[in-house]
């Protein structure tokens, strides 16, 4: 990004803010899990329909949201979903039951996914090639912080106040996102101009693009396998050594804090490494990491292994991330639309296909099972990454 671009460079840091919330959003439902079956008469893995709607939902709101920010701009469609988003949660701390709880993560996960996935078409138009993927990497800070703290958030509000807390607490913060980023973006959004919207028939040009298609194959993949795991390993230590819920929030942050050495760490591994081994590497390390998370039989030696998935997850995640900027760069809205959707719905399929496991086969065996099919997906993207060009 050249040094005249001030404002767009205080915008994707506004941006980086306003995702914070997202990721805030996105995780900390997971160490109250237990907290919302007990106080509303179901099993844990009834309670996670209140993870799958919310992935649902953000799956297919950016769908509209991608089209919607390369027609309007992305930095108001960003601040009006925060707005809403904020709104949603308020919604979610008056749920009277595990149906309606689920329907208002529905609600908020319609605009919260807004953040993310516009910011970084935002970072496609910005900065050049050369630089976005380490940009990238700093944009994403403010995602990877928001989840790293979420469950932490999420468990600590549980034990100390109720979980309806957590949600009044996420509603002022993005309220208070999107506030901040109209005082200071609204003089730089786009003038409205008169033109069709067809966000479907966008799409449908997009996917009959070879590498588009590809790219949505491999979010799914990534998120079904990674996330599938990772959202029951909260319901594991509770299960297996009866936690605290702010002890598991804290461990479960590892995750973030994972990401956030991988953001410190980006330039440094993408010249030693290069894009092909940091995925393998990435693959292998996260297989290895889950079966020692479900076998070692110590909650104290488990808790720093959270880390290392953290960083896993990033050495696949960020080179797909930075490649989907440029699979389609005459439509990048749409196409991080796309990428976001299948991401999220990765994870919703993840989540629903764990909990069914999990109910027949138990955790172990099923962590273990998932960590692999994640190994396998860096093994492929080391043979085949090269689908992703557009």
């Amino acid at each position: 990004m050249r040094p005249s671009d001030a404002s767009s460079r205080e915008a994707i840091v506004l941006l980086a803010l306003t995702a914070f919330s997202s990721g805030l959003a996105f995780r900390c439902v997971e160490p109250m899990l237990p907290q919302l079956a007990a106080d509303f008469g179901v099993s844990v893995s009834a309670a996670s329909a209140v993870v799958t709607s919310f992935a649902f939902a953000y799956a297919g709101a950016v769908l509209v949201q991608g089209p919607l920010g390369d027609r309007f701009g992305n930095l108001p469609v960003v601040t009006i979903g925060s707005a809403l988003s904020g709104l949603a949660a308020l919604g979610c701390a008056a749920a009277w039951d595990l149906t309606s709880l689920a329907a208002m993560r529905f609600v908020m996960a319609l605009f919260a996914s807004a953040p993310v996935t516009l910011g970084l078409a935002y970072i496609g138009e910005k900065v050049p090639l050369a630089e976005r993927q380490a940009t990238i990497a700093r944009f994403i800070i403010g995602s990877i912080t928001g989840q790293t703290l979420g469950p932490l958030f999420g468990g600590a509000l549980t034990d100390l106040v109720s979980w309806r807390a957590s949600f009044a607490l996420l509603g002022l913060v993005f309220l208070l996102a999107a506030a901040v980023l109209y005082l200071r973006t609204r003089p730089s959004w786009p003038r409205l101009a008169p033109g069709p919207f067809r966000p479907l028939a966008t799409h449908a040009a997009l996917l009959a693009r070879t590498p588009v298609r590809w790219l949505v194959a491999v979010a799914t993949a990534e998120t079904f396998f990674f996330f599938g795991a990772y959202v029951f390993l909260g319901a594991f230590l509770r299960a297996r050594y009866g936690l605290s819920f702010t002890a598991i929030g804290l461990i479960l942050a590892g995750y973030g804090v994972g990401g956030l050495l991988f953001s410190s760490l980006v330039r440094w591994l993408a010249r030693t490494l290069g894009e092909r081994r940091m995925m393998v590497a990435g693959g292998v390390i996260g297989a290895l990491f889950f079966t020692l998370f479900s076998l070692i039989p110590s909650w104290e030696a488990v808790a720093p292994l959270t880390i290392v998935l953290g960083v896993s997850f990033y050495l696949i995640h960020n080179p797909v991330q930075t490649r989907a900027t440029e699979v389609a760069p005459d439509a990048r809205g749409a196409t991080m639309a796309l990428y976001s959707c299948a991401w999220a719905g990765g994870q919703a399929l993840g989540a629903a296909a764990m909990g069914i496991a999990v109910a027949y086969a138990g955790y172990t065996p099923m962590i273990i099972a998932f960590g692999l099919g994640w190994a396998g997906l860096g093994l492929w993207l080391y043979a085949n990454v090269w689908r992703l060009q557009p």
